[in-house]
């Protein structure tokens, strides 16, 4: 059996691992003495019995031993990714230099010939011990500093979307939409996205991350409109030609805020998908829309799935120049455009769900 001695507060603990008892008990006194708690095995396997309850900060190891040697201890210890930082040091009686270079070849990284000298075992394993415990702790402080930095950029990065929702909320009240639109906006473009999740075509690239994604993007559709006088986005009479070239430009500007206000990695997807709405959101499906002519596929499905339901959101909205029109209606009204602004699939999912729009 194992000579373990009882649990003790101290700096750190240190695994024994010697057949012989008269050795154990030797150095068991000598990292007493140095204010560490011993931890006595008789051989490789009860060390690694040892090991599956605690990890220690330092393991003497003896060489030759009976059940399984310190070289396969050691061996075994480096191999496992939970105890390879663990220093060990070899003891043994044998000071040839093919053991000695054997054991720095396993990941020993020290040796000490018995018989014991305290001195020297407080020498060589004080140096580990100082060691380990000034790496450990340095590997704390480096923890909790980059926690500490991922929380501030966390932080800086909701920042970053209340900045980008202000934005967002300010060209709404410009474009005298009612409160709700955003919110409205959001939830029927998740809906639209989870119905097409179900269809075949789109199954493989409406994920549930697209879905979690569209919802919180499709809001900022009209972000550029910020740049846009209010005079042009409260008219309540037709745009003339000017009018409708400078209006048209908050596809782009919109898509411009986004990438400049680019978030981290982490938001990647959320800030790509956002300027790929707010840029091409008002493309037609038959090439005919702005701000670069695309046409069917090649429109994101994002901003096919947000055109379609900013459209339906803006129909059923009062403005300034009109009531709103009925749910029906308002299908209706974007049915008579499927297949040259909108996309025909996107529409059907919109019929099926319908009762579920807001």
């Amino acid at each position: 059996m194992a000579d373990n001695t009882s649990t003790v507060e101290g700096k750190g603990r240190v695994l024994i691992i010697d057949d012989v008892e008269v050795n154990r008990f030797v150095l068991r006194n000598i990292i007493s003495e140095m204010g560490y708690q011993p931890i006595l095995a008789e051989n490789g396997i009860q060390g690694l019995k040892v090991l599956q309850k605690c990890v220690p900060d330092l393991i003497l190891l003896d060489i030759s031993m009976p059940e399984m040697g310190g070289y396969e201890f050691a061996a075994i210890v480096k191999g496992n990714v939970d105890t390879r930082d663990i220093p060990i040091v070899f003891i043994s009686a044998y000071d040839e230099v093919d053991d000695i270079v054997r054991g720095f070849e396993i990941g020993g990284e020290d040796y000490i010939t018995k018989p014991f000298i305290p001195e020297v075992v407080k020498a060589r394993a004080g140096v580990h011990l100082r060691f380990h415990e000034t790496k450990r702790d340095l590997m704390e402080t480096n923890r909790r500093l980059q926690s500490s930095i991922n929380s501030q950029l966390r932080q800086i990065e909701h920042e970053k979307k209340g900045v980008l929702y202000a934005l967002a909320n300010l060209a709404r009240r410009n474009s005298m939409y009612e409160e709700k639109f955003i919110e409205r906006l959001s939830y029927n473009c998740r809906l639209i996205a989870q119905a097409m999740q179900l269809a075949e075509l789109y199954s493989d690239v409406v994920t549930d991350t697209f879905i979690n994604t569209i919802e919180i993007a499709a809001p900022l559709c009209d972000i550029g409109n910020v740049a846009i006088p209010k005079e042009i986005l409260q008219k309540k009479d037709a745009l003339d030609h000017e009018e409708r070239l400078r209006m048209q430009t908050h596809t782009d500007v919109g898509a411009r805020i986004l990438k400049d206000v680019a978030l981290s990695s982490e938001y990647d997807d959320f800030v790509q998908m956002a300027a790929d709405i707010a840029n091409y959101h008002h493309e037609n499906w038959d090439g005919t829309g702005y701000p670069t002519g695309r046409k069917g596929e090649s429109i994101p499905l994002s901003a096919q799935i947000v055109a379609v339901g900013n459209v339906y959101c803006a129909l059923t909205a009062d403005r300034v120049y009109r009531v709103s029109y009925t749910k029906e209606e308002a299908l209706r009204i974007i049915g008579a455009d499927i297949g040259e602004k909108f996309n025909p699939e996107i529409y059907r999912v919109c019929r099926k769900i319908s009762k579920q729009l807001r």
